[in-house]
Order: structure tokens, then sequence, then C-alpha cells
């Protein structure tokens, strides 16, 4: 891992944006082949998608609309320990989710006069489960979860078709639809998948939906900056980062085996520690060097740590620190320091933050009850991680009484005159004109 020494500067927040390594990803790039894949589906509906799938995937799935006995089939099939770990994850995220529900509210401005605050979920979502290096029935949690706690009431899940299942999405993702009561499943991926979702595929019953979420490749990140607008969209979510505070007092074996288990995602995983103890460094260095030598995906984690994307930085204190974090604004942060609840004071951009020694990231994978859908590349400056909220609309219903009316008719009358538009003051008087 490269080593970043910023111990004698004192950046501004600019210079700090500078300094943040970062991948060399850019969605912009795969915009025009996502365009093409999308007018694809949209002109030639099921017959594209199928087409997609043999090309781009290695395998044509035999229907593209998963038939509810596959579904059945695959809970059934569930291997127990990962049927009870899934069903754990999912009370656990749901408890956790409840608490994103915002009550309703009524606010009395005056006698006879009420704004109403309430919050409606969307009618139907779009939920994007990603195939390629990895299986993720947790990400079916992630995803399905917070919509129905929402009150979504139609939800279509669309994931890749698998070569090694003869062209059927992987059954453990199959099954954690199933103990969810998913039953709109779509053996569709990639860019072509995120058109579907959003303009409708008629002739396999599928129609648009109003939010599309869930992580997936630089095609997909691109095909929902493309269809924004038709249907909204969490984030177009990249790699996955890890940015770790330490202190002195951290374990570095600990802080190591955290730096490679985000690393062993993909090869464009960012791994960053932040450290104001060059002796922490020096030993995190090391066990991270001897952990991705026996580690599974060795070769991927090693890509990873040498990457531009990861780093060890040594800042001058933990001040610092935060400072260089917020300035990257990490997926994960976690604070692995003598005191976390000191650095999370400093804290303001950052997906999910992990506190201590006991609350490493892969507890927020899985089953720590916490949403694991983040916003990557220094979005959480500017947007949160799923929620409940993501699929709820704040209204505001506004009911007054004729005095409560009558009693702010003149100043009505009197800003829609300074606006020259009389005709909206006509409306309020018109209600206290004799006929």
């Amino acid at each position: 891992m490269q080593t970043i020494d910023i111990r004698t500067l004192q950046p501004s927040r600019s210079e700090l944006a500078r300094l943040v390594p970062r991948a060399s990803t850019d969605v912009a790039a795969a915009t025009e082949s996502a365009a093409a894949l999308i007018d694809d589906v949209r002109a030639r509906g099921e017959l594209a998608l199928l087409e997609q799938a043999e090309k781009l995937d290695g395998v044509r799935p035999p229907h593209v609309r998963v038939h509810a006995s596959e579904i059945s089939e695959a809970v059934r099939h569930l291997v127990p320990q990962v049927r009870d770990a899934l069903e754990s994850a999912i009370e656990r995220v749901r408890t956790a989710t409840r608490a994103q529900v915002p009550a309703g509210s009524v606010t009395v401005i005056a006698p006879g006069a009420e704004v109403i605050q309430r919050w409606q979920p969307v009618g139907r979502v779009g939920l994007y489960v990603p195939g390629g290096k990895a299986v993720y029935p947790s990400s079916v949690v992630m995803n399905v979860v917070p919509a129905q706690v929402a009150g979504v009431r139609s939800v279509a899940l669309a994931s890749p078709p698998q070569k090694a299942f003869g062209g059927a999405i992987h059954p453990t993702i199959l099954g954690a639809a199933g103990l969810l009561g998913v039953d709109e499943i779509y053996a569709m991926g990639g860019a072509g998948a995120i058109g579907a979702l959003a303009y409708g595929v008629p002739s396999i019953g599928l129609d648009p939906v109003d939010i599309i979420t869930g992580p997936g490749n630089i095609y997909v990140a691109a095909a929902k900056r493309l269809v924004r607008g038709v249907a909204g969209i969490d984030s177009e979510a990249g790699p996955t980062e890890i940015l770790v505070i330490a202190d002195a007092s951290a374990d570095p074996v600990l802080v190591a085996a955290d730096l490679v288990s985000q690393a062993e995602h993909d090869e464009l995983a960012a791994a960053v520690l932040v450290t104001d103890s060059p002796e922490l460094a020096g030993a995190v260095a090391a066990e991270v060097e001897r952990i991705a030598a026996s580690a599974h995906h060795g070769d991927r984690v090693r890509t990873a740590l040498a990457g531009q994307q990861s780093a060890i930085v040594l800042v001058a204190d933990l001040e610092a620190a935060a400072a260089f974090s917020n300035a990257y604004g990490p997926e994960h942060l976690e604070i692995q320091t003598e005191v976390p609840g000191e650095v999370l004071d400093f804290i303001d951009n950052a997906g999910a933050i992990f506190l201590g020694a006991h609350s490493p990231v892969s507890l927020g994978d899985y089953l720590a009850g916490s949403n694991h859908v983040l916003p990557t590349g220094g979005q959480s400056r500017f947007s949160s991680g799923l929620g409940a909220y993501t699929f709820l609309r704040p209204q505001q219903v506004i009911q007054y009484d004729r005095p409560a009316l009558e009693a702010v008719s003149r100043a009505i009358v009197d800003l829609s005159t300074a606006e020259d538009l009389p005709a909206h003051g006509a409306a309020v008087t018109a209600r206290f004109t004799e006929t």
C-alpha cells in the first residue's frame, strides 16, 4: 500500500480533496454503451434482454420472468444455516429500519389553519441485486426490507442470469427473495435491466417502477444516471470503500483484517488507513501483507491494496484524521481509537460509521441491523445510505377554514400584486365576494 504523509501540512478543504486516493473510474465513460442497451430494451423488450444476457452474461435464460415454482423451490433448498442467518438479518434490519419512518404531524398555524405533514410511500420499486464476482443474498435483504417497512405495495427484483445455473438467477438470491415474499423477479442484469425497470416490458408483465435501488457495476451506475427523471434512484454506486481512523491503541491485526475484508470485493475496492501513529502504520502494513498472502481471493486483494485508491495516510493528530475522512466521505468509516466517540464528534461525511474494535464493517454487511447499500465515491457528502426514507415522499396537506383564509386574504392580494400575478389574489377574494 502506498503511504501518504501529510503530518507537516495544513491543507485547505480543496487541497485535502486533491490528496484523497481514488480509483480512476468515470461513470460517463460507460454512458454511451449503457444508453444503447437501454434503447435496445425499449425497442425490442424481452428479446433484447435475452440477447444481452447471452452476450454479456454468457448465458441465455430460458425465460426472463422467474416462475413462482422456481422461487418456492429455492426457498425449500436454502442451506439451513444460511436460511437461519438470512432470517436473523431480515429481522434485525427490519427492527432498525422501523425507526426511519417518521410519524405524521399536524401543525396549527392559527385557529382554523392547519398544515398536515404526512409521509407517503411510492407505489412501485425496482430492486437490483448484482451478480459478478460474488453472490449477494444480503443485498436482497438490504433492498427489500426498507421498501416493505416504508409500505411500498409493489416490488420487482432483478438479478443477472448465472451461467453456472443454466441461465437462472443464483438460487440463494431467489431463496432470500422468497423468504421476504417477493414474487416478481426477473433474470436480467446490467444497464438493460435498469432500462427495463424504468420503462417497463409489457410482454413479460413488467410495469415501470417509480424508484430503482441497489448497487452494480459501472454500466449499472451509468444506466441509473440515464433513467433518473423517468424513475428515481438511490445513488450511482461504485466500488466499495473502507476508511479506518486508528491511533496507537488499535490492534494492527484487526485493522488489517478489516482493510482486507473490503479489498476482497473487487480489484477497484478502496482500503484506506488514516492514523497519527507511524508505529501502527508500519504494523498494519506488515499484517496486510501477511493476511493477503493467504487470502482466498489473494490476487484480487493484492491488486486492490496496491491500487491508487488504497493508502496508509499519516496525519498529525486525530482531528486531522477526521478532516481527511470528511474530505474523502467514505462509504464505510471505522473508528478504532482509544475514545471513538471523541473522534465521532468531528465526523460529518460517511455512509455508515462503525465505532470501536468490535464493530467491523463485516457486521454491517450482514447482521448489525443497519443497511449496507451506501453511497460511494464521496457521495456521502450529500446523500445517505438506503433506508425506509428512500421510498417515502413527504407531503404537506393544507386545510384552512373560511375565517382562517379571510385572515390572510389581504396579504395574499398584496403579494400577488407585487409579483404581477393578480389572478392569484382574485382566486382568494372570489371566496368572499357577494354574488
